[in-house]
């Protein structure tokens, strides 16, 4: 999980000048005078996360250091002013480094350089994005007008991402060598189980700030598996003007539909939920039963969310089994009330 930090940064004129040198453009940090001040160390590390030699910097003065030590790339910088929330950037590389600062940002008349500098592996400035946004978030305070650096605790800065819908390229990148991984495991375990023929769904690619990320291949080869684990399965499937549901049985009972996820965060979980209900609507035949698939076992708070709407958890065992967390029957007899309800 990322760390949020609120930064104002367009306030007085200093600031706004800070702006326009290093956040309105990037900065050549490969030529004097920046690259003068660098260490090699710090130079290395530059050039692996900014290959082509420039990027955009912000910094922070002394009195800070203890936090700024805790930086780390892909935390997330809200830059704030004038009761904006004027961009969103993700943080790079955090050096300490008095002299590269002096030799963009004019000093700060009591606090000296700005020697807490971090790049920005990727920055998007808002338009009319106000305070209100953030203070209408649980835990926020209205009026709060985030005077001074702040870093935001953890359950805050989860609640800022959701709220504001930010997605780093950090968590993007981990995620896809998370799915590729789940892609090989998935791929080995079901040369055990099930002919190579089965598992030949056409995976879908597109690029990412640092290379190729596959997308609903794991969904693919986890539901293959699945269906592996059963007696058996017609393969029917029900389509919908927005998508196609993962599993779709109809027996005499009624209707089984089951959507799979490839990460079994509560993100994913809210996901599957409201795909389920949707399919639900269109469903040929009455729904007994909704089930939502996961590559492993959600959090407690997301299960609780599925058996609410009367949802089966349905996810994959260390041992290549699959368990299934029940929903509550008056629950689900709940629910199927709804489901069939004209």
């Amino acid at each position: 999980m990322p760390q949020v930090i609120i930064q104002p940064s367009f306030g007085k004129d200093a600031a706004k000048k800070h702006w326009r040198d290093t956040l309105d453009k990037e900065v050549p940090f490969t030529v004097s005078p920046y690259v003068d001040a660098l260490s090699r160390e710090h130079l290395d590390a530059l050039m692996e996360m900014h290959p082509g030699g420039t990027a955009r910097f912000w910094g922070a003065t002394r009195n800070h250091d203890k936090r700024m030590r805790s930086l780390a790339t892909g935390d997330v910088v809200l830059f704030t002013g004038g009761k904006l929330i004027r961009a969103v950037g993700e943080v790079g590389v955090s050096l300490q480094n008095a002299v590269f600062g002096d030799s963009m940002w004019s000093r700060h008349p009591i606090n000296g350089s700005y020697n807490n500098i971090y790049s920005l592996l990727s920055f998007q400035q808002l338009i009319g994005v106000g305070y209100q946004e953030v203070w209408k978030l649980p835990g926020f305070n209205e009026g709060d007008n985030f005077m001074g650096l702040r870093f935001l605790k953890p359950d805050a800065g989860e609640m800022v991402l959701e709220g504001l819908n930010i997605r780093t390229v950090t968590a993007a990148q981990a995620e896809a060598a998370d799915e590729q991984r789940l892609v090989e495991r998935l791929t080995e375990r079901l040369g055990r189980v099930v002919a190579a023929e089965a598992v030949k769904t056409k995976s879908t690619s597109y690029n990412r700030q640092a290379g190729t990320a596959l997308v609903n291949r794991a969904e693919a080869l986890l539901l293959e598996l699945y269906r592996a684990s059963l007696p058996s399965s017609s393969r029917t499937t029900l389509r919908i003007p927005y998508g196609v549901a993962d599993f779709y049985e109809a027996g005499p009972e009624g209707a089984e539909i089951v959507e799979a996820k490839s990460r079994n965060s509560h993100h994913h979980v809210r996901q599957a939920l409201a795909q389920l209900l949707d399919y639900v609507l269109h469903s040929p035949a009455p729904v007994a039963k909704l089930g939502a698939l996961f590559p492993g076992q959600p959090q407690g708070h997301s299960v609780q969310l599925l058996h609410r709407y009367g949802i089966d958890c349905i996810y994959l065992q260390e041992d290549g089994s699959f368990g299934t967390i029940g929903a509550p029957d008056a629950a689900r007899r709940h629910m199927m009330a709804v489901w069939t309800r004209p």
